[in-house]
């Protein structure tokens, strides 16, 4: 079993990244294999929303770093999406990420049906809902299996490091964790 966590923060090492980690930890315990990939580090372009990716099952324009991950999320068990709150939503890396997958589903459907899917979000003040209505909605209407834990999945804090400061948050993320392992181990991924 496979989980991909997708960062969609513009720090490598930030906030989200420590929260994603937070749930592999969970996963890693219960022998199931993480990958994390840094969108910060990946080129991805805004959806062009031709519709040619149907039939294809996958983006047909190749510029970008797009293709190589959304192939491998189709390849995996399951994918944490992560975000840091921006103007009361998603990073604009995720946003354009979540535009250019949800076209190539639409148009391929079944690509992601039955994966295990969650979504966390490093929040300073507000929007953290919005944020994490926004990747659960990708989620959701890719036909995934959306997996929740004792509170929203979100984790407050400013500067990197601050939602270790988070007892309650980063509690929840350990417990979205071991709710993911259970629900993989239950459907024998």
């Amino acid at each position: 079993m496979k989980v991909i966590g997708i960062n969609g923060s513009s720090h490598k090492e930030g906030n989200t990244a420590i929260i994603i980690n937070t749930v592999f930890e969970e996963l890693n315990k219960a022998g199931i294999e993480t990958e994390l990939i840094q969108l910060a580090d990946i080129d991805i372009q805004p959806c062009r929303a031709c519709l040619a990716c149907k039939g294809h099952g996958n983006c047909v324009f190749k510029g970008d770093g797009f293709c190589d991950v959304f192939s491998r999320i189709v390849e995996t068990d399951g994918i944490i999406l992560g975000s840091p709150v921006y103007s009361a939503d998603v990073s604009s890396k995720m946003k354009a990420f979540l535009d250019r997958g949800g076209v190539v589903v639409a148009t391929n459907p079944g690509l992601l049906k039955h994966k295990i899917g969650a979504s966390v979000a490093a929040v300073r003040r507000a929007g953290g809902m919005t944020a994490i209505d926004t990747m659960n909605h990708f989620m959701l209407n890719k036909e995934m299996i959306v997996i929740g834990s004792t509170y929203w999945n979100m984790v407050y804090g400013k500067d990197i490091g601050d939602v270790l400061k988070d007892d309650e948050g980063m509690a929840n993320m350990r417990n979205l964790g071991q709710n993911m392992t259970s629900i993989m181990s239950k459907l024998n991924l």
